[in-house]
């Protein structure tokens, strides 16, 4: 799949308020509030390109610490992207995401997004009814911004947003989501946390490159 003209991707992301540090115990303390918008979306200005959105749960405290996706040392993301060939390099964000990673991102028609916006220790802390509200918004941001696919990264949240009990891994069947387009496909993924044994680097990159040929069909 041949890349986007980086012409057609314009960001308006923040820099990490940390200013490229690793944040402290006192600096992830300090981000689990309840803003609702903890960290900024990897999304271009113009939707049109866009292939693959990734859409984490919601932003760990290191996440929101750093304004940088999956930045947390230890999670499988940026490894597993990097071995299914999405990415040039290892991105490091644990200081935040350097404009060049974010635009390799872009320039290939890759977003990511959360579910939830609010930052939290644990996904645990996250309430029934916030999974709920933030699976709805889900659906409904997609009638603008159009991606080619969805991949979710996490089955249990997916279950309890979409309330689908039975739902595996996997493609999805989205005639079960209502509002859900029927040109956007959908992927549920691993959560590439370090805490999910299950899932070592390996497999996360095979997940993610059957999911990114997928699109090639």
């Amino acid at each position: 799949m041949k890349d986007v003209s980086q012409d057609n991707f314009v960001s308006n992301r923040r820099p990490s308020p940390l200013g490229g540090r690793k944040p402290s115990k006192d600096d992830l303390a300090a981000f689990a509030t309840d803003d609702p918008n903890a960290i900024d979306d990897i999304l271009p200005t113009d939707s049109s390109g866009l292939k693959m959105l990734i859409v984490g749960i919601n932003p760990g405290l290191w996440t929101a610490a750093v304004n940088a996706p999956f930045a947390r040392p230890g999670n499988r993301f940026w490894p597993s992207l990097h071995q299914a060939g999405l990415t040039d390099h290892q991105v490091d964000a644990s200081r935040g995401l350097e404009p060049a990673d974010e635009q390799q991102l872009l320039s290939r028609g890759i977003g990511l997004t959360n579910l939830i916006g609010r930052a939290t220790a644990r996904a645990d802390e996250l309430s029934p009814q916030e999974l709920r509200e933030g699976a709805a918004h889900l659906v409904e941001r997609l009638a603008e911004i159009r991606p080619r696919a969805v991949a979710i990264a996490g089955i249990t949240a997916f279950r309890a947003g979409y309330r689908l009990p039975k739902a595996q891994l996997g493609r999805q069947d989205t005639t079960l989501l209502e509002g859900w387009p029927a040109d956007v496909a959908l992927h549920v993924v691993p959560q590439p946390s370090g805490l999910n044994a299950h899932y070592q680097i390996p497999d996360l990159a095979r997940i993610w490159r059957e999911v990114w040929n997928s699109i090639d069909d």
